[in-house]
């Protein structure tokens, strides 16, 4: 079966099934269709997958034309329908990890996924979870779902790790252009999966071992976390000192060797770097350690929207305002400049804290026209509002979240009158420059 499925692979014969049809499966779905490989895609959301047979993208970094292109081969179908789990030669799992309530991880989706495989799983497939994770979650939680069925691993079906390392909005790199890490469950699994992902990405890096692979995508983000943590802190030391730490970052990264930049911000969003240092966190508890340089840096990130939230407070009451009663336009609910994607923005908590406390809140996104829902947050329905001259001059406050670049930043200050930057993005702006203050 081995040399079977390993052929079909080489010859691009293989049928590709991808479960997630999110920021991560369909750049996914992108890379191996290039490569002439079919593939079918899988979602619970019927949403989806009737956008995806009618050749349209929800996704603003995957193009509507792309996805028809998709259809109009013949080589792609997505499908709700998880009893067809059975006819790809390859799974790969794209399915969220959260947090749940008290911050541990919760790997519910994760589970169902591989308990609806299970039921359909036959001989000579490949399983690979590519979703976020704790090192131990492919061989401690998915092997014995998928062993009860009286298959085994290594013999019967095959299994891996190999993390997504998607960049949501960088045009610079693809998911067929970034280097992918892959671990195999035995020395059988990973050739499959190292041979898989070679026909269609840049460049394989096997490793020794599932647990290696699922501590490498940990490690990688967790070097973010703290790294943002640090700028964080300092920027409120160089606040309070009348520093601008922006400027001190960009002097810093004049050094050629032993320092790479990183930027503040209101906080800490996307899928990953907010959430996969608690996974180690709780790991560690597990096994009766602590990570106190971790969870500093999460404190200190999380901290960053009521730092914000109080600059507001104090650039208002200058002007004889308080936040309540007082009209704040937030500019930007993505969690990143220039994409449409709202996983664990700061921009939630900004504006659950702005309502809290009686602000007149709107907001404005050209990527996101419709306030999405949220798991962890309670906000009202808000639809994204123009910005025009006269709608900038009836705030008393425009407060910059997301430095899109789509923003005419001169305009917005001319006309607004005051704005709180939380991003630089004001930072060429040459008149108005005391409407402006940095957060």
């Amino acid at each position: 079966m081995h040399a079977e499925l390993k052929q079909r692979i080489e010859n691009r014969q293989c049928l590709v099934g991808v479960i997630g049809l999110g920021y991560v499966g369909l750049p996914l779905i992108s890379a191996f269709f290039r490569k002439q490989f079919r593939a079918i895609g899988f979602d619970v959301d019927q949403r989806k997958v009737d956008l995806l047979n009618q050749g349209r993208s929800y996704i603003k970094h995957i193009h509507s034309s792309e996805v028809s292109e998709w259809r109009e081969s013949g080589r792609f179908e997505a499908t709700a329908d998880l009893s067809r789990l059975s006819e790809p030669d390859v799974l790969l799992i794209c399915v969220p990890t959260p947090l749940n309530d008290s911050r541990d991880p919760d790997l519910t989706y994760v589970v169902e996924t591989t308990r609806s495989i299970a039921q359909v799983l036959r001989p000579g497939q490949l399983v690979v979870l590519e979703s976020t994770t704790y090192p131990t979650t492919t061989r401690d939680v998915m092997l014995p779902i998928l062993e009860e069925t009286g298959l085994q691993a290594g013999r019967d079906f095959y299994l891996a790790y190999s993390p997504e390392r998607e960049d949501p909005g960088n045009p610079d790199y693809t998911a067929a252009g970034i280097p992918k890490v892959v671990g195999g469950y035995d020395p059988i699994s990973l050739d499959l999966a190292t041979t898989l992902y070679s026909q269609s990405i840049v460049k394989v890096i096997p490793v020794s071992s599932c647990e290696v692979a699922e501590a490498c995508k940990i490690l990688e983000n967790t070097y973010r976390a703290v790294n943002i943590a640090l700028v964080n802190e300092l920027k409120t030391l160089f606040d309070r000192m009348g520093i601008d730490v922006w400027e001190v970052i960009d002097a810093a990264k004049t050094k050629p060797f032993g320092f790479q930049a990183f930027y503040p911000g209101p906080g800490l969003g996307g899928h990953c770097i907010p959430i996969d240092p608690f996974y180690l966190t709780w790991l560690a508890r597990k096994q009766g350690l602590t990570t106190r340089f971790i969870e500093l840096a999460g404190e200190v990130n999380a901290r960053m929207p009521e730092y914000v939230i109080t600059r507001l407070a104090e650039f208002l009451n200058e002007r004889g305002k308080p936040i309540k009663g007082s009209k704040i336009l937030l500019l930007g609910v993505a969690y990143k400049k220039d994409v449409d994607d709202p996983r664990e923005s700061p921009s939630f908590v900004l504006m659950e804290e702005l309502l809290r406390r009686g602000a007149a809140l709107s907001y404005n996104d050209p990527h996101v026209p419709h306030l999405p829902k949220m798991r962890h947050h309670n906000l009202p329905e808000m639809h994204s509002q123009e910005l025009t001259a006269e709608m900038l001059a009836a705030q008393d406050c425009v407060l910059i979240a997301t430095d899109h670049s789509a923003y005419d930043y001169a305009f917005i200050v001319q006309h607004a009158p005051l704005v709180l930057d939380t991003r630089n993005a004001t930072r060429q702006v040459s008149d108005g420059r005391e409407k402006i203050v940095k957060a």
